[in-house]
């Protein structure tokens, strides 16, 4: 199937934002407004059919993009060529998302999670002993390039046990490695950095 024939989640933006009175550019991490514009997802999503939807600034896209933390270290990945998503080619990401598929479940909670933990065991194998542990911290919202204007970033940390090893499962689309949280590698490279992925920078 073609991906853009693929039957995802979105919500209208005017119910999402509450009529823009809710809207922001960035981050927001206020437990109560995280709160309650999951809770205007949970209320109002609907599907359409991918490809529409990427065209429809009417309706956003929510994505669960989750930052993989070791410790002091986060996981660093860079979208190669091979990538299906050409917008964001030879681009460095800090977090593991995607589109989200309807589901059995009621639960918008419980649909994000599910899809969520897909996206990450369809990029990666991660090798630990110790079950990680998944954390909400916020929402990201960029309505300043085509890619997030139909977008809204569902901002969670996944932290994992020290001994965890993560390894890419397709290396010809993603290159990953753990970075240090204070290493200069990441402010080095900020400018090739996703727009989503510079604000959890700044956040972290």
């Amino acid at each position: 199937m073609n991906k853009m024939d693929e039957i995802i989640i979105v919500v209208d933006r005017q119910e999402l934002f509450e009529n823009e009175t809710l809207s922001f550019q960035g981050t927001v991490q206020d437990k109560g407004t995280v709160n309650q514009i999951i809770g205007n997802i949970a209320r109002n999503f609907g599907i359409m059919r991918r490809g529409d939807a990427e065209e429809n600034t009417e309706f956003k896209q929510p994505i669960p993009y989750a930052v993989i933390k070791r410790g002091n270290e986060i996981f660093v990945y860079e979208r190669l060529k091979g990538a299906g998503e050409k917008r964001l080619h030879n681009k460095l990401s800090l977090g593991i998302g995607g589109h989200m598929n309807p589901s059995n479940t009621s639960s918008f909670i419980d649909v994000l999670v599910e899809n969520l933990y897909r996206e990450i065991e369809e990029e990666l194998d991660i090798y630990s002993t110790v079950k990680p542990e998944l954390n909400i911290i916020g929402l990201i919202n960029d309505d300043s390039d085509e890619v997030g204007q139909v977008h809204l970033g569902i901002l969670a940390v996944l932290e994992v046990h020290k001994d965890t090893i993560i390894k890419v499962r397709e290396t010809e689309e993603l290159y990953g490695e753990f970075v240090s949280i204070e290493e200069t590698k990441i402010e080095e490279n900020y400018d090739c950095l996703e727009n989503w992925s510079k604000i959890v920078v700044d956040i972290l």
